[in-house]
């Protein structure tokens, strides 16, 4: 099955198993074998990344686990958050045309639904004279499994009490990831960031944070282009990079 797409996922590798598709992904870029929209997917990663080397675990053949090759070399480098947020709707669309209609982006790049994890983007790029010249934009969904060792995350099944067509679930995410990239390409930045912004966790909203080992109250009011989180402390903006800022949760 391929999707109804004009170039994402119309070159598809299925791995059984792998130790990461985002490696997958990069060993294929290193041997010139991947055109863009170039699609790697398994039913099982044994050495799984998340954000900052963090591990990403998932059951076998029951969640939504893929890496996908682009070349945004109509991006500066400074603006490569632009397509963390367009890939970050692209699931979001998903999401909400499965009933999940209260799935939000926790910044900077998780899925989460009722408080709890959902998903996760991982978009590792290669920059080329201050512009992307590729990007292996990893994604990784919970879908059908229904037990985590960790209380905060969650799958579409418990959310909605429904089994999924992993397969078919997957054509569908290319075909938005397409759309998106596409309006991304077509200059839509600020339409994108306006839909990132009303779907971002706790926006607008007064909460605990951890800064500098110690808790503060704060108020998310944006992201700026380099993706950094923009929070009110104490009346003052200040902007924090990944792992600068912890919510609380």
């Amino acid at each position: 099955m391929l999707p109804h797409t004009l170039f994402i996922g119309q070159q598809l590798y299925f791995l059984p198993v792998c130790e990461s598709t985002n490696s997958e992904a990069q060993q294929l870029l290193i041997k010139n074998e991947a055109t863009e929209g170039c699609t790697v997917i398994t039913h099982q990663q044994t050495k799984g990344r998340g954000q900052r080397g963090n591990s990403w675990e998932a059951e076998p053949g029951k969640n939504v686990t893929l890496s996908v090759i682009l070349s945004p070399s109509f991006l500066a480098a400074r603006q490569q958050f632009y397509l963390n947020i367009a890939v970050s709707l692209a699931v979001l669309d998903l999401l909400h045309e499965q009933g999940l209609h209260e799935a939000q982006v926790k910044w900077p790049n998780d899925l989460f639904y009722e408080g709890k994890k959902l998903g996760g983007i991982l978009i590792e790029n290669t920059i080329n004279s201050y512009i992307l010249q590729h990007s292996i934009v990893g994604i990784g969904l919970n879908v059908n499994q229904l037990h985590f060792d960790y209380t905060t995350a969650t799958s579409m099944h418990n959310a909605t009490g429904k089994t999924f067509d992993i397969e078919q679930l997957i054509m569908r995410l290319l075909e938005l990831l397409e759309k998106r990239y596409l309006e991304l390409r077509n200059g839509k930045t600020d339409k994108q960031r306006h839909e990132y912004l009303q779907a971002l966790y706790r926006y607008q909203e007064v909460h605990p944070f951890l800064v500098d080992n110690q808790q503060v109250k704060g108020q998310i009011v944006g992201v700026n282009e380099n993706g950094c989180l923009a929070v009110e402390i104490e009346k003052k903006l200040r902007y924090f990079a990944f792992k600068e800022i912890s919510y609380i949760i």
